[in-house]
C-alpha cells in the first residue's frame, strides 16, 4: 500500500518498522535485500525516487514501511514541504511503529542533516536503530573508524550509542543481523 496520507495507512495493528535516510543513501538496495526481492523498491540513479509512505506486508506479520527520503532529493521545495509533513505525521501518529532504522551511508563523515534528523527522533521519544549501508565500498578498518566517529558524536548528547548494523545490500552484509532484530522485537511484543 502506497500513500501520502497517514490516515490511509493500514489499519491492522501488525508492527511497523520504518524505514529512512537520506536520499541516495541505499535503502531501496537494503529493503530489496531484507525481503530478497530484486525490485520491491525501486531503485534509481537519481535520489528522491521514493515520494510516498510504502508498506509492505512481511509474512502476514509485520509491516516493512519505506519512508521518502531527507535532503537533496531533485524536487521542488513545496513538495519538499509535503514530504516532511507527512514524515513528521505518520512519525507522530502511527501507533503500531515499534522502530525506525535511519540509514546512513556509511562512506561519509557524520553528517549534519542525519544527526539532526536523529536529534529528532529522540527529542520526540521515537526509538531507532541507525543502519550504516555500502560497507562494501570501505575496508574492516575504515568502517570501524566511521562507525566510532558517529558513537563520538552521539555519546556528547545521548547516555548511550543507539543500536546499529553494518550492511552491504549488493554483498547481503547485516541481512540476518537486522531481521533477527526485528524478529527478536515482534517476539517481545506477543510476550509482553
Amino acid at each position: 500500500m502506497s500513500n501520502s496520507d497517514v490516515a490511509k495507512c493500514p489499519k491492522s495493528m501488525l508492527p511497523e518498522y520504518a524505514f529512512i535516510g537520506r536520499s541516495n543513501v541505499g535503502k531501496s538496495s537494503l529493503i530489496n535485500m531484507l525481503t530478497s526481492r530484486k525490485s520491491l523498491a525501486k531503485t534509481s540513479g537519481r535520489p528522491g525516487k521514493t515520494q510516498l509512505i510504502n508498506h509492505f506486508l512481511i509474512n502476514k506479520n509485520w509491516h516493512l514501511v519505506d519512508l521518502p527520503g531527507y535532503g537533496y532529493a531533485r524536487v521542488s521545495k513545496s513538495s519538499k514541504k509535503v514530504f516532511q509533513k507527512f514524515i513528521t505525521q505518520y512519525f507522530a501518529f502511527r501507533e503500531q511503529l515499534v522502530t525506525a532504522f535511519v540509514l546512513v551511508d556509511i562512506r561519509h563523515t557524520p553528517q549534519p542533516i542525519d544527526l539532526e534528523f536523529m536529534q529528532w527522533l529522540g527529542e520526540n521519544g521515537i526509538p531507532f536503530s541507525i543502519i550504516f549501508t555500502k560497507a562494501d565500498k570501505l575496508k574492516p578498518k575504515a568502517i570501524e573508524n566511521h562507525v566510532k566517529a558517529y558513537k563520538d558524536i552521539l555519546l556528547e548528547t545521548w547516555e548511550e550509542m543507539p543500536n546499529y548494523f553494518v550492511t552491504s545490500s549488493s554483498k547481503d552484509i547485516g541481512k540476518e543481523d537486522v531481521l533477527e532484530y526485528i524478529d527478536s522485537l515482534n517476539i517481545n511484543m506477543k510476550t509482553n
